[in-house]
């Protein structure tokens, strides 16, 4: 096995690298599914930098408040989780982002082939 299974396997990166592939024309439901999908993350993205926010408000307080002083260190802890939130939602936020807008133009380049075969098969 390459190291580069062996991180997929591990990492589970598999699912994020997978791509939407088209297998028949696209009706009106499959078009309304993609805006729920693209709705589902960016509601994704906001509740992972808001649990940040949390994270970030939470430390502070620890670090203001006198009676805690002795657990300081997991100020420090919500800072660094904090940040490991921000990143991996905007990081998934973006990919799924990519992966749509693909999908997208490939369906839009679809429709426009199919409107000048029709107008060429009116004529």
């Amino acid at each position: 096995m390459s190291k580069k299974e062996i991180l997929k396997k591990v990492t589970g990166t598999k699912h994020l690298k997978s791509s939407f592939k088209k297998r028949e024309a696209i009706i009106l439901r499959d078009y309304l599914a993609l805006e729920r999908t693209t709705l589902a993350n960016e509601r994704t993205l906001f509740a992972y930098l808001r649990s940040g926010i949390y994270m970030v408000i939470a430390g502070f307080a620890f670090l203001e408040l006198k009676q805690f002083m002795d657990l300081e260190w997991l100020s420090y802890i919500l800072f660094f989780f904090s940040l490991i939130l921000f990143v991996f939602g905007t990081t998934r936020f973006i990919i799924l982002k990519r992966k749509l807008e693909v999908y997208y133009n490939n369906m839009e380049n679809e429709n426009e082939e199919s409107k000048k075969d029709k107008i060429l098969e009116s004529k």
